[in-house]
């Protein structure tokens, strides 16, 4: 059975290394040019090297490679000056945003990075508009202004208090004007950017980052080089773990390898990581088709569905069940789900499906990706069928996708019911509702939700005191709620497991969990 005590156990004892690091410099991060990169396994390959065409984990190498105005320091929670000296809003409603470059910026190429080019690169993330990508993000913003070199102004249409954590996202990543077309996408499998790192080489199965000499902003690298390899799922990741081939894994490890290297952990060369995490899992539901466009057949599967059970079952109790799409920790976190329907009952689902005049079984196809959020996604969607069949309100046929086709799949409105993970944008009640709800959102499924879009969120990012919005993102919560349209199914925690010599673990995932490379070293003394 899961240890709940595991996070507290795990991270006081991260602590009172973090402490040691800092008080006493007992280990050292001095590297070695002899003992090559640090190798990083992850099951999150990216979907695309162009950053006007993603919303989605392609982030993570994004966050390595390219650079934004804000970012997260370690340790931060709110953005910070990255390729910007300073940013702040101007004005007391919230609707005129400067920002002012380092002196002498410079890409990769040594083509200089100047306000024009923070302009441009934010400018044909709208004009491409690729569906499903993140123009959705840009919503408030009216136009972009560049006066001279350094000094950009974002003019917004509406208040925003979210705005600078926006500009914090990998999508909103400064591109070299000569080398990102203005109105289409970029091919090819390099990237020219102005991060910590550089893109060595690219291919499906691996990326080779080594330190950018032009790199000036927060970071402090700590390594010379990473090597990022992706994986289908997660045993070949963890037998690389143990055969010495990688020296981290995150981002995908199963159920079953998380539980067996911490039962193994105290007589073996391996250590586990274990954090609070904002990483959530649903089901969306496609209005277009005949029966997921049904309120009442959404509500009988909302009825049915059993997240107790997935999360012991599949996951080994190491997700929780989810009962709104904000998560546990976020200011407007409620449990509307549970709240409307209580413990699963197919009493209740026959019963709801009944008033709606449906007497059949209802046939449905449900989607997943098999290479995106781990090897335990099979064995969740199975339990998910198993769950509605077994009521014999429900024929459920799986199909599933690698991700690169199943991102197009979705966008193009081909699955009736499809599942999708979500790491957060940034740390704030407004990432787990704005991005899917509106004419242009990041699920490629358009979900009007006027009240949510129209005052709900324009209200709430009014007020830049995060903490005072529980009540807008309360009722919009309740709206997802009597729609149905999306239908949450656990919140995960974040775990790292790595080698015993690799350190800064600990540290490197910032608050949207994306892993800041140059946090990782290995010890050479202790």
């Amino acid at each position: 059975m899961f240890n709940r005590n595991r996070g507290l156990r795990r991270m006081a004892a991260i602590a009172s290394i973090s402490s040691l690091v800092a008080g006493c410099g007992v280990l050292s991060s001095d590297s070695s040019d002899e003992e090559g990169p640090i190798v990083v396994g992850t099951t999150s390959a990216p979907s695309t090297l162009d950053p006007a065409a993603s919303w989605d984990s392609s982030w993570e190498l994004f966050r390595n490679i390219y650079q934004t105005l804000l970012s997260y320091p370690s340790g931060a929670t709110t953005p910070q000056p990255d390729a910007a000296e300073e940013c702040a809003f101007t004005d007391t409603s919230n609707t005129a945003y400067r920002c002012e470059l380092r002196k002498g910026l410079k890409f990769s190429d040594g083509d200089a990075l100047d306000a024009k080019a923070v302009k441009y690169s934010i400018d044909r993330i709208l004009k491409i508009n690729v569906n499903g990508g993140p123009a959705g993000l840009l919503g408030s913003l009216e136009r972009v202004q560049a006066l001279g070199d350094r000094e950009i102004v974002f003019h917004l249409n509406k208040p925003d208090a979210t705005f600078p954590f926006v500009l914090a996202t990998p999508a909103m990543s400064i591109v070299d004007p000569g080398d990102y077309p203005a109105d289409a996408l970029r091919e090819g499998d390099s990237i020219v950017g102005s991060g910590p790192y550089t893109l060595k080489s690219y291919s499906d199965s691996e990326a080779e980052l080594v330190k950018n000499d032009n790199y000036d902003g927060y970071a402090e690298r700590k390594n010379d080089a990473v090597t990022i390899r992706y994986f289908k799922d997660s045993a070949p990741m963890v037998a690389g773990l143990r055969d010495g081939s990688l020296d981290v894994a995150f981002r995908g490890l199963a159920a079953d390898d998380i539980v067996q290297i911490e039962e193994e952990e105290s007589d073996s060369e391996l250590q586990l990581l274990d954090g609070t995490g904002t990483e959530i899992n649903y089901l969306v539901f496609n209005p277009k088709d005949t029966w997921a466009g049904n309120a009442a057949v959404r509500k009988a599967i909302a009825q049915v569905v059993d997240r107790a059970a997935i999360a012991h079952k599949v996951y080994k109790d190491t997700v929780e069940p989810l009962y709104s799409m904000v998560p546990k920790g976020l200011t407007g976190h409620t449990t509307g789900y549970f709240d409307d329907y209580g413990d699963p009952s197919t009493a209740k689902a026959k019963k709801i499906l009944t008033e709606a005049g449906i007497t059949q079984t209802v046939p449905l196809t449900l989607w997943y990706t098999t290479d995106r959020y781990g090897s335990a996604t099979k064995g969740e969607f199975e339990e998910i069928k198993k769950q509605l069949e077994s009521s014999g309100l429900f024929k459920i046929t799986l199909k599933s996708r690698p991700w690169k086709t199943y991102v197009t799949g979705y966008q193009k409105g081909e699955y009736p019911v499809f599942g999708r993970g979500w790491f957060p944008d940034f740390p704030d009640a407004d990432n787990f509702i704005a991005p899917f709800v509106g004419t242009q959102n990041a699920l490629g499924t358009p979900y009007p939700a006027t009240k949510i879009t129209g005052e709900l969120l324009p209200r709430s990012r009014s007020e830049s005191d995060r903490s005072s919005v529980e009540q807008e993102f309360e009722e919009a919560q309740q709206i997802l709620v009597d729609d149905a349209r999306l239908l949450p199914l656990w919140q995960g925690r974040q775990y790292v497991a790595a080698n015993d010599d690799i350190s800064g673990g600990e540290r490197a995932l910032d608050p949207s969990t994306i892993m800041m490379m140059g946090e990782l070293y290995r010890k050479t003394s202790w």
